[in-house]
């Protein structure tokens, strides 16, 4: 029985790097841009591509390469959350900011959306009144805040306090 061979690929050019992608995997598609090379990249929703780490570090991080008008609402939500749980834990996982209580689990969760920000009550359903956003999942809550939305800093402290004394996720 003959096996029949194919032809071997011609040698890349010496020099030339490969993106690992192909055309059609790639076509029509750009990019996002940087800012500069020291910018993490934004990824496809405008959410910053930050390393996975733990501490406030990373979190100023992603707050500094959020997008526009969304930087310094992040500023203020942080400060808002440091102001209303002292002593709070921070980490950035899955490309987003986690607020927690040491021991206890994870409360609140930010994401960048190219429209929005999404704050992500991981207990809100037990939140009074109700952050006004269902989830997928049945105890989960969502608030969203838009470019010309004003700050409920006040609302948003009180469910801040009250996520905070509850039980936490576990990631």
């Amino acid at each position: 029985m003959a096996v029949k061979k194919t032809p071997a690929k011609p040698a890349r050019p010496a020099g030339k790097k490969t993106t690992g992608r192909t055309a059609a995997k790639t076509r029509g598609t750009t990019a996002p841009a940087r800012a500069s090379p020291n910018t993490p990249p934004l990824l496809s929703g405008g959410n910053p591509q930050i390393a996975k780490g733990y501490g406030d570090a990373p979190v100023q991080a992603y707050i500094a390469a959020m997008p526009g008008w969304k930087s310094a609402v992040g500023h203020r939500l942080d400060a808002l959350i440091e102001r209303t749980v002292p002593g709070v834990h921070k980490a950035v996982k899955w490309n987003s900011p986690l607020y927690g209580i040491e021991g206890n689990g994870w409360f609140l969760g930010v994401h960048c959306y190219v429209r929005y920000i999404k704050l992500a009550f991981f207990r809100g359903a037990a939140l009074r009144p109700l952050p006004p956003v269902a989830s997928k999942t049945p105890h989960t809550r969502y608030f969203h805040l838009h470019e010309d939305d004003e700050l409920d800093e006040a609302q948003l402290a009180d469910w801040i306090r009250q996520a905070s004394r509850l039980p936490g996720e576990r990631m």
